[in-house]
């Protein structure tokens, strides 16, 4: 059977290409896949104890069988990184982006989002810094390079289709946790320059506790489990940051 694998992020530069086709026997595994991957590219080896794998873009275990057409996406360390309901009042809005998250961003969807019985509206953006994040596993000898240096910038890449399941699963929890169902998730993909916004989070709640609660829940795990992944810009190169991602919220 026939495969197609996908890599992101530092397994993209490392192959030098986004997809791969891989021939499998019947019956076989996403290890399986792995390991014909690395047949063809032996430079991924060493990230294996770092990956996370995803079946047809939801996260799987290594031992899941595998189906004709199957697509397997090898998940290196994520960056900690568009379903939209509509209209004032309305639940959910979650959306990957490349335009621009502006200040402006968070009055809107606080507008698309309140309705009167809110007591408390928490809005929070992250904003790219100038001083250098955690390297991913494997970047430790290029951050050292730049140690020292000031970021010009962050770039982002996106599975985008699974990081919106994964944020709406995230956004499910939230209502389930807090009882926080009108929420916002925008994440920011391409370039993001120092002082911009990757990421803008806005929680509605009857009661600031719950909104505090959701916004900070909303943050962290999108940054550990969504697809997401980020790199910080020099003036002469780039490191890729980040943690294995976490399959859910009690890995």
């Amino acid at each position: 059977m026939r495969v197609r694998v996908r890599l992101f992020a530092i397994q993209r530069e490392l192959a030098g290409t986004r997809e791969v086709a891989v021939e499998l026997a019947d019956g076989a595994t996403i290890e399986d896949a792995w390991t014909a991957l690395v047949a063809r590219y032996p430079q991924l080896a060493p990230g294996r104890p770092f990956v996370r794998f995803a079946r047809n873009a939801a996260y799987a275990a290594a031992d899941a069988k595998l189906g004709e057409g199957d697509e397997v996406a090898m998940i290196p360390p994520v960056s900690g990184g568009a379903g939209d309901t509509g209209g004032g009042g309305s639940p959910r809005i979650v959306e990957l982006r490349e335009s621009l998250l502006d200040r402006s961003l968070l009055a809107e969807l606080i507008d698309r989002l309140a309705v009167p019985e809110d007591g408390g509206v928490v809005a929070f953006l992250g904003i790219t810094r100038v001083t250098p994040g955690t390297p991913a596993p494997g970047q430790e000898t290029e951050a050292a390079r730049h140690a020292g240096r000031r970021v010009t910038g962050l770039e982002y890449e996106a599975h985008v289709e699974m990081a919106k399941r994964v944020i709406d699963a995230i956004a499910d929890e939230i209502e389930a946790r807090f009882g926080v169902t009108r929420l916002a998730i925008v994440h920011r993909t391409g370039e993001v320059p120092v002082g911009e916004a990757s990421v803008a989070i806005v929680a509605c709640a009857p009661h600031r506790d719950a909104a505090f609660a959701a916004a900070r829940y909303a943050i962290d795990e999108t940054k550990a489990r969504a697809p997401i992944w980020k790199a910080e810009r020099f003036a002469d190169g780039h490191v890729w940051l980040g943690e294995p991602a976490r399959g859910g919220p009690e890995d």
